[in-house]
């Protein structure tokens, strides 16, 4: 392993043993610091969810948005503080530290029961946190990760969240995901997917806020090809009177179905912008919580 990957496995370990222990508002407020240097030292990072950011906010003024672009690496690095101290949790405070919203009534009740249930996801606010809730009260989560470079890296992170009782499947450099996926529906399984972005060259092109961007098919098709029901989920935050954590809050979307005309890949693409309609909503109200710091526009990806 070179050298910067072993310091950057050593340093995510030495974050989980020690952000955790550290009082809530000191651990926030140094992220929050952490965060405002990031935004004014403006690397490749944070210009790209500049962009991102003016796609879907073109009436502010620049200063506007460097304010949200600062609010933006706020909310992400929150995301890490959070991930770092979930450990912490019980089953009690994860419930306090959640608000659902939206659909989650007709959610809950397929959930109860018994039948499966697929999310898709944007990289909004903070999921690890809802994966970790819905262990203890909604359902035992089956999702796939991003192989992530240095593998090590990727592995404390599998390690991590399976800890949190969710399973999960790699996306590449393993058995196929979809088949696995499959299988997890048929015994009734909830499997929440993000999928605003595509990493696999075979998603979709979709509309959000009036621009073009690819999508991934992955909950569409899923949906279609095994009946499962399919809700989009926007998770954003809210502060907490008196708490330097913030709550997490779950929108459901309206459940999702198929339009019924056309063929399937016809079917698939309409579910997957249904989706993100619904997801483009919130961004729009909630930007800065959307954490995309990676192309995903067409015209910026030739």
């Amino acid at each position: 392993m070179k050298v910067r990957d072993r310091l950057e496995v050593a340093g995510y370990r030495l974050a989980w043993s020690v952000v955790r222990m550290l009082p809530e508002r000191a651990a926030y407020s140094t992220f929050d610091r952490v965060a405002d240097v990031m935004a004014r030292r403006n690397g490749k990072s944070v210009q790209r969810m500049r962009s991102n950011y003016a796609r879907i906010r073109p009436e502010l003024a620049d200063a506007q948005l460097d304010a949200l672009v600062t609010q933006g690496v706020r909310s992400y690095l929150r995301y890490w503080c959070d991930a770092f101290r979930l450990p912490r949790h019980t089953p009690e405070s994860l419930e306090e530290g959640i608000r659902l919203t939206g659909h989650d009534e007709e959610a809950r009740a397929i959930v109860a029961r018994g039948e499966p249930l697929v999310l898709f996801l944007g990289h909004l606010g903070n999921w690890d946190f809802c994966g970790a809730w819905a262990t203890f009260h909604f359902a035992p989560v089956t999702t796939v990760a991003e192989r992530l470079k240095p593998e090590q890296v990727y592995d404390e992170f599998v390690a991590f969240r399976e800890s949190l009782g969710m399973r999960i499947l790699p996306l590449t450099g393993g058995p196929e995901v979809f088949p696995q996926l499959r299988d997890a529906i048929a015994n009734g399984g909830f499997v929440p997917l993000l999928a605003d972005r595509d990493l696999t060259s075979h998603g979709v092109e979709v509309t959000m806020c009036g621009h073009r961007m690819r999508a991934a098919t992955g909950p569409a098709r899923l949906s279609l090809e095994t009946g499962a029901a399919l809700f989009p989920l926007a998770v954003t935050y809210e502060p907490v009177p008196g708490r330097a954590a913030h709550r997490v809050v779950a929108h459901f979307g309206p459940r999702v179905t198929a339009s019924g005309t056309g063929g399937p890949a016809e079917q698939v693409q309409d579910m997957t912008q249904q989706c993100i309609d619904s997801l483009g909503g919130v961004i729009r109200e909630h930007t800065q919580d959307w954490h995309m710091m990676q192309r995903v526009f067409v015209d910026e990806l030739d």
